[in-house]
């Protein structure tokens, strides 16, 4: 979501070069990105995969998602068996592909009945276009609702889901993530760095730097609102901590206790730099001692609840 507007070009397809010379085999987009820009920006990112894309399409696993306004009509918007039908087709000319493997809701739709929304996910996958569907943003009770409806109108169903989580947002530890695990649904979830505030780089003292997530276009104020707050900036200086204990580099812890949690499948990872990927990557092998695990979990565990303080 970095690509296009944070990141140039040429950037993004460092960083892509980059991970997949590391290993990493599922891409993750939507249709609206890049992440802070407007209707002048939106399809941007996926034009730069679809480009990088070309010739090894076979070697990973691509999925993206709609909701997001793609024009100024109210029907470029939302979950409507309109919207859909015209953004898959609009996501796949710009990915350069004749199929998503994963098609995501962006978000919930309250103004549309969600069988009418399952019908046209249905559809999709009846014609070859899209592989598998999920969701992302949804509570729990709406995804329970969207699983319930499919089995009984025997329509495809969720078979993920992209929460926001990281150690200083855990809510939907108590609801979303047990329903995951008993109806076996892949949990993939984002900002497992909160926004780069995991790196523990960010200074209270000083406003948001430029060019971080914190002023990113129309995204800044939202990730302001999320995590600037004196009490996060607390709970960094002590995780800052731990993890010098540890001997570890924060990204790299962040995102190994992100993936520990047994209902989680793979934290989706970005950056705005190549570098940036080596700490996050290294997540997926480190292997947090369980006192380590404990003390994570205690310093954080007012943001499993819905009143974390701000």
């Amino acid at each position: 979501m970095t690509f296009g507007l944070q990141c140039d070009e040429a950037t993004a397809v460092a960083i892509l070069d980059r991970a997949a010379e590391a290993g990493i085999t599922f891409i993750d987009t939507a249709d609206a990105y890049p992440l802070g820009g407007d209707l002048t920006t939106v399809g941007r990112t996926e034009e730069i995969l679809g480009r990088w894309l070309r010739g090894r399409r076979d070697d990973f696993v691509v999925a993206t998602k709609c909701f997001n306004p793609m024009g100024p009509r109210p029907w470029h918007m939302g979950n409507s068996r309109k919207h859909v039908m015209d953004a898959i087709d609009g996501s796949l000319r710009r990915l350069g592909t004749d199929h998503v493997d994963l098609y995501q809701l962006h978000f919930n739709d309250p103004n549309t009945p969600i069988d009418e929304t399952l019908h046209a996910l249905d559809d999709l996958v009846r014609v070859g276009k899209v592989r598998y569907v999920g969701c992302s943003n949804f509570l729990a009770y709406q995804v329970a609702r969207a699983i319930g409806r499919s089995e009984a109108l025997g329509l495809v169903r969720f078979e993920s889901v992209q929460p926001r989580y990281n150690l200083l947002f855990r809510e939907f530890e108590r609801e979303l993530f047990p329903l995951c695990i008993e109806e076996g649904i892949g949990v993939i979830p984002y900002n497992p760095l909160a926004g780069g505030m995991l790196s523990g780089k960010h200074d209270r003292s000083k406003p948001p730097p430029e060019g971080s997530r914190f002023t990113l276009g129309t995204a800044g104020r939202m990730y302001q609102d999320r995590y600037w707050h004196d009490n996060v900036f607390d709970t960094v200086d002590a995780l800052v901590k731990l993890a010098a204990e540890a001997g570890v580099a924060l990204p790299t812890l962040a995102v190994a206790w992100t993936l520990a949690h047994p209902a989680v499948t793979a934290p989706i990872i970005g950056a705005s730099r190549p570098e940036q990927l080596d700490a996050t990557i290294a997540g997926a092998t480190y292997r947090i001692d369980p006192g380590l695990r404990d003390r994570l979990d205690e310093l954080t565990a007012e943001y499993r609840r819905g009143d974390a303080p701000r």
